[in-house]
């Protein structure tokens, strides 16, 4: 395989190139390609072809140089670059634009799809430096002691897959499609390999060509397949993960490799999709939620000309109400929608993304209609003006459709429930009651989204939790969130995207959830001493390091270049008096019984008596272990995982031992987080309480 430094060729149509092994490659001039064509004209833009491309050195570059330079740096070396690569690619949006204006795309499609892929970098970018710790293994979940003495423990870890993430994207979102995969596994330190869908696949090369010249990323951390990667799933083995969008049919012979059935492929999917949105039977016309349901069903067929895995298909609405819905989508879609070439002034929604994609939606369409299915808007002919609110540079090698809006007098027919017209295309059911609301909505079997929209929050309840075990995602829409939701149809970078049954059983999203996808969980047991070492942090029954005894300096006054794991002081002893507990008492108005009622307080199976405020033995605590003079530590910023376990009766004491847990250096700052294990007991060394103390401190 050769490469070339540079992307562009000579020729008057160009092959959109792969990046591969950190260059630019294009095959041999007289390779079989593909075209692509401009979705609103239908001028070839450019050929694809992926002739002579050697995938098993594509796959060994990812596994050697990927692997390596991503394990050079922690999660928070990596977020800070998935943070600095979104301010970078913010500055070349308007490049972005122009090549996705070629898809079809308008002005808000590519607000969704390349602003919401640079949006997911940010967010992944923030999520890695607050929620993961400044190191490479995760800890998941308490120690658990497995002996009476303590000697041998066992805990969770997750640690990154050795191997590649090969990334499989649809046509519709080219770039956030890209980037929302693309982030978590860049985050959890897994190399690459992107292979968009043809028609569009252009545009997602002019995203890497802008990510490659900005040279923020490792070496080896993203490649990218231009065309056919039919063989790609031969390369791969248990190592490896596989991360689908598309068609269920593609996904379920994806599915039935051999890798993937006996080699141990990881494999996650998003398929077909028939999401549904329901209306509550409170929703009558003339109130909000009936006005912010028919907003959303018009956005969610004309955004992207409704080519969305999460558009709304099904419209389930009362009985009665389907006439009124209908005449109410048809009147938006007239005073709303302009269909064009999406660079030319006032378009509102632009072509399908190919001229196959419209015949196949057209077939749909007729399938459905053959199926008893009737026109409530818009028709199969070629748009025109009169078909639409509006029409403005539509062609007829243009892959131009109108609107459709379907009407079910039955609303058990199997195709409404089974067959997905990939456009703009949505179809109105009605329900008797709510338990017929929720399955028809099940009828889907399975789904991406489903929304509700109701004021009523009976409703919202039984709706909800009739139909979230057959959706990965339930959007409620009410006059409170109408404005501030992000909509029915937008995936958000902090919650799971994906669903059961048809929609594929997969899971992308969900914050640090999709990060964890990319690792492996695996049980480590051992003794604390050696679960200290692999994790990094500091389990009970480990060796402490009592450095006012050893060094002869307190732990508060070492910076956190010399402050160590382990490093601990413990307090003498204060005893506790029935007048500390009584002037807190009045001090702060707790005056609950067990404090101040010597009967009550023995009444009570937990008590022995009066005893000492929780609160009273923290703040004591706080001063038997302060150093108070000024010096590293620099703030207190929080407590987590109190509890309090034996309670303390006046003439009892207490001391504190304090240990260093947890130390996380922040890579923008002068100065991190150290998480100190404290643990309050008593004269009989019993434990009275338990809890982390977070402090900030100077490097």
């Amino acid at each position: 395989m050769t490469t070339t430094a540079v992307a562009p060729e000579t020729t008057a149509v160009a092959t959109v190139p792969s990046y591969v092994q950190g260059a630019w490659w294009t095959p041999a001039p007289d390779a079989r390609k593909v075209p692509v064509r401009d979705a609103s004209t239908g001028e070839v833009l450019a050929n694809v072809s992926t002739d002579g491309l050697d995938l098993a050195a594509v796959v060994n570059f990812a596994r050697t140089t990927g692997q390596a330079e991503l394990g050079k740096l922690t999660f928070h070396q990596r977020a800070l670059k998935l943070k600095e690569l979104a301010m970078y690619l913010n500055g070349r949006r308007e490049e972005l634009y122009a090549s996705s204006s070629q898809s079809g795309a308008t002005k808000i499609d590519n607000m969704i799809d390349i602003d919401g892929g640079i949006g997911v970098l940010f967010t992944f970018g923030s999520k890695g430096r607050r929620e993961l710790p400044n190191s490479q293994v995760i800890v998941d979940g308490p120690m658990e002691v497995l002996s009476k003495d303590g000697s041998f423990a066992g805990e969770h870890i997750y640690t990154r897959i050795p191997g590649v993430a090969v990334q499989i994207n649809a046509f519709n979102f080219p770039v956030w499609g890209m980037l929302e995969k693309f982030a978590p596994a860049f985050l959890a330190g897994v190399p690459t390999i992107v292979k968009p869908a043809t028609p569009t696949g252009y545009v997602a090369a002019d995203a890497v060509k802008a990510i490659v010249e900005s040279g923020i990323l490792p070496a080896g951390s993203l490649q990218l397949i231009s065309g056919s990667a039919r063989t790609i799933l031969d390369e791969l083995d248990y190592r490896d993960l596989v991360s689908f969008t598309g068609s269920a049919s593609t996904a379920n012979s994806l599915k039935s490799h051999r890798n993937v059935v006996q080699g141990g492929v990881r494999f996650t999917s998003e398929t077909d999709s028939l999401n549904a949105a329901i209306l509550g039977p409170d929703a009558v016309p003339g109130t909000p939620e009936f006005d912010a349901f028919v907003k959303a069903v018009v956005t969610e067929m004309t955004v992207k000309a409704g080519q969305k895995c999460t558009a709304i298909r099904r419209i389930i609405v009362p009985q009665e109400l389907t006439a009124d819905i209908a005449a109410a989508v048809g009147a938006r879609i007239n005073e709303r929608v302009v269909l064009g070439d999406p660079r030319a002034e006032g378009v509102t929604m632009g072509a399908l993304a190919s001229l196959e994609q419209l015949a196949d939606v057209r077939a749909a369409v007729q399938s459905m209609l053959d199926a008893g299915g009737e026109l409530a808007y818009g028709s199969l002919d070629s748009p025109s003006v009169t078909s639409v609110g509006g029409a403005v540079g539509v062609v007829e090698d243009g892959a131009f459709m109108s609107p459709v809006l379907l009407n079910w007098a039955n609303a058990e027919a199997e195709e409404v429930h089974s067959l997905e017209a990939f456009g703009p295309v949505s179809s109105v059911l009605g329900y008797s009651d709510l338990a017929d609301a929720i399955r028809l909505a099940a009828r889907g079997s399975g789904s991406l989204v489903a929304s509700v929209c109701t004021n009523d929050p009976a409703v919202a309840r039984e709706l909800v939790t009739g139909i979230a075990a057959h959706h990965g995602r339930v959007h409620m829409l009410n006059r409170e969130d109408a404005r501030s939701s992000t909509g029915h149809g937008s995936p958000v970078p902090h919650l799971v995207h994906g669903g059961p049954g048809r929609a594929g059983g997969g899971e992308e999203l969900g914050g640090i959830r999709s990060v964890l996808h990319h690792m492996q969980r695996t049980a480590i047991q051992g003794s604390p001493n050696m679960l200290t070492a692999v994790t990094g942090q500091w389990h009970t029954g480990a060796d402490r390091n009592f450095t006012v005894e050893t060094e002869g300096e307190h732990p508060f006054r070492k910076h956190l270049s010399t402050l160590r794991i382990g490093d601990a002081v413990r307090s003498d002893l204060r005893q506790v008096s029935l007048e500390d507990i009584t002037a807190f008492a009045n001090s702060t108005g707790d005056t609950f019984y067990a404090h101040t009622n010597q009967e009550a307080a023995e009444a009570n199976p937990f008590f022995p008596g009066i005893v000492a405020h929780g609160y009273l033995l923290l703040s004591w605590a706080a001063g038997l272990f302060v150093e108070p003079a000024p010096g590293p530590v620099l703030a207190n910023y929080g407590l987590e995982n109190l509890r309090f376990i034996t309670p303390v009766a006046a003439g009892d004491s207490i001391r504190v031992t304090l240990t260093a847990k947890k130390i996380t250096p922040r890579e923008t700052d002068e100065y991190g987080e150290v998480a100190w294990d404290a643990v309050l007991t008593n004269q009989n060394d019993e434990i009275v309480a338990t809890y982390d103390v977070l402090t900030l401190v100077e490097k």
